[in-house]
Order: structure tokens, then C-alpha cells, then sequence
């Protein structure tokens, strides 16, 4: 795990000025690497956000889905930890169980669509590159539930706002790291610098490689993808549909702009077409 920069050391922007798509600029940015590979299962990441971030119960029901009682991320699930149970093959052949476990959280993408259609300036990227929602301006319109490509984001019912993972703002504005991360007993949840992170991640599969578990892969940590990498990346044994992720998320804005620029075009050819019939017809 490692420290946030010292507190004073670099003069961090403030978050008014921040676009939707991460620039680069300000402080380096902060994520998670989460190592499923390690993940025990043990939910400590789960009671640590709540107890921190003061989110509410969210049901202790039996899903009849093994040991999670969360089902998903929600407004009031910022961290899910999710169990998988599969059939597999063990040495002598006979039929065995392989658990994949995965605490999964809002992914604080490089280019956030949440973020972008947001009316209010309720969601916001901040110095260090996460995105957050501020409770006190969220007017509840809902726009940017179906705008994130991997569902993350809930209104709460009784309250209307929308609430998601903040990784733990407060915490890193103190110089302290999330508390997830902080709880996490096996380090499968690791925070700091993403560049740092995905140098380590990198390593960690070309190691689970040379052991032979060459379906080792990382999801989220390519800045070419659909939503320009993410700020909180994963380290899979299987593919993404079995822990319940998109396989190629594309952020749902990507191609706003050109919409907007071809509808423009249409409602001024349409405008073209009346105007010359008008003319046309007078005396």
C-alpha cells in the first residue's frame, strides 16, 4: 500500500475546473488495483466503507446466491463483494469447486459519462483524478444512473440523490488511503499513484502467468479502451461476464457529440427545405 503524496507538497486544483475526461494535469492520479486473485472473501472492504462513509444498512437477506447478501453494487453498496462459485476439475480428476471472489466498486473512469451528463454539477472529478457525487447539490433527475456503462451508480429510495463510491475523498484530502484498502487483509485491494498501479499489476500477471494460471488478464487498465481506462482496474481469472462486468464498456457518451452535430445538420436542411417552399409559393 502505498501514502498519498505529502500533504502541502504539490498545490492540488481545485475541482472546478475539472472536465469529464481526466487531463492529465494537478497531482498524480489515485486509484485502486484490486488482485482477485488474493480476494478471501472476507467482506472487511464492505463494513469498512460503511462504517467510514456512515452509508446505511443495505439488507442482510439470503440472496440464494452463496455468501452474497449485497447481490450488487447500489446506493447504498459502494463496495460488493462478489462470490462465484464453479465447477472444476481437481487432480485425481474427481469434480471440485473453484471460488473466484472480487470486491468490485465504482470504477472512476478517465472519461466519466455520469460525469458528463450531470445538469447540476452534482458529479465532479476531483484533484486526484476520482469522480464523486456532492449530496448537497444532487437534484435527483437520475440522468447519470443510465449513463454509466457498468450500472454503478443508485438513487437511494426515501431519498431520491444518487450515491456511489467517493474513494474515500475526505481520507485523501487528510493523506490517508481509502478505507477499503486500509481494511483489506490480504492486500488484494491496493491503492495509490494508477501509473504505479498498473506497473505493479503488470508484474502480478506475468507471475500468476509463469505459475500457470494463464488466464490471469487485467480489465480496466488499458487507456485505449471504451472509457479511457479506468481509475479503479481489476486482475481476472475468467472473463469479465463472470463477475458480472460489461466485456468491452464503452462510455455512453462517446458519440454525443457527433448526434448533436448531425441533428444540427438535419434541423438546418429541414429549414432549408420550408423556407424554399415558402418562397416558392408566394406571389
Amino acid at each position: 500500500m502505498n501514502p498519498l503524496p505529502a500533504a502541502g507538497s504539490q498545490t492540488a486544483p481545485g475541482w472546478a475546473d475539472k472536465p469529464a475526461r481526466w487531463n492529465g494535469k494537478g497531482q498524480p492520479r489515485m486509484g485502486f488495483f484490486t488482485d482477485t486473485s488474493i480476494c478471501i472473501g472476507c467482506k472487511a472492504c464492505e463494513v469498512a466503507c460503511k462504517e467510514w462513509n456512515q452509508v446505511p444498512e443495505d439488507g442482510l437477506d439470503f440472496l440464494a446466491m452463496s455468501y452474497d447478501n449485497t447481490g450488487a453494487l447500489g446506493a447504498s453498496t459502494w463496495r460488493h463483494v462478489a462470490f462465484i462459485e464453479q465447477r472444476s476439475s481437481e487432480a485425481n480428476g474427481e469434480p471440485g469447486i473453484r471460488w473466484l471472489m472480487s470486491s468490485d466498486v465504482c470504477k472512476h473512469c478517465t472519461s466519466a459519462a455520469c460525469l458528463e451528463v450531470c445538469p447540476t454539477g452534482a458529479l465532479i472529478r476531483t484533484e486526484f483524478g476520482t469522480v464523486v457525487v456532492q449530496e448537497d447539490v444532487c437534484n435527483g433527475c437520475g440522468y447519470c444512473v443510465p449513463a454509466c456503462p457498468f450500472g454503478v451508480i443508485d438513487q437511494r429510495q426515501g431519498d431520491g440523490r444518487v450515491w456511489k463510491c467517493t474513494l474515500c475523498y475526505d481520507r485523501l484530502k487528510g493523506g490517508l488511503e481509502p478505507a477499503c484498502a486500509k481494511a483489506c487483509p490480504t492486500d488484494s485491494i491496493q491503492f495509490g499513484p494508477l501509473d504505479e498501479l498498473r506497473g505493479r499489476a503488470d508484474r502480478r500477471v506475468r507471475a500468476l502467468h509463469e505459475n500457470g494460471q494463464t488466464d490471469a488478464h487485467l480489465y480496466g487498465a488499458d487507456p485505449a479502451d471504451g472509457v479511457g481506462g479506468m481509475g479503479a482496474f481489476f486482475l481476472l481469472l475468467d472473463d469479465p461476464e463472470v463477475y458480472g462486468l460489461p466485456p468491452a464498456p464503452v462510455s455512453t457518451t462517446r458519440d454525443l457529440a457527433g448526434m448533436w452535430t448531425a441533428t444540427a445538420a438535419a434541423a438546418l436542411a429541414l429549414a432549408g427545405v420550408v423556407a424554399a417552399a415558402f418562397f416558392r409559393r408566394r406571389p
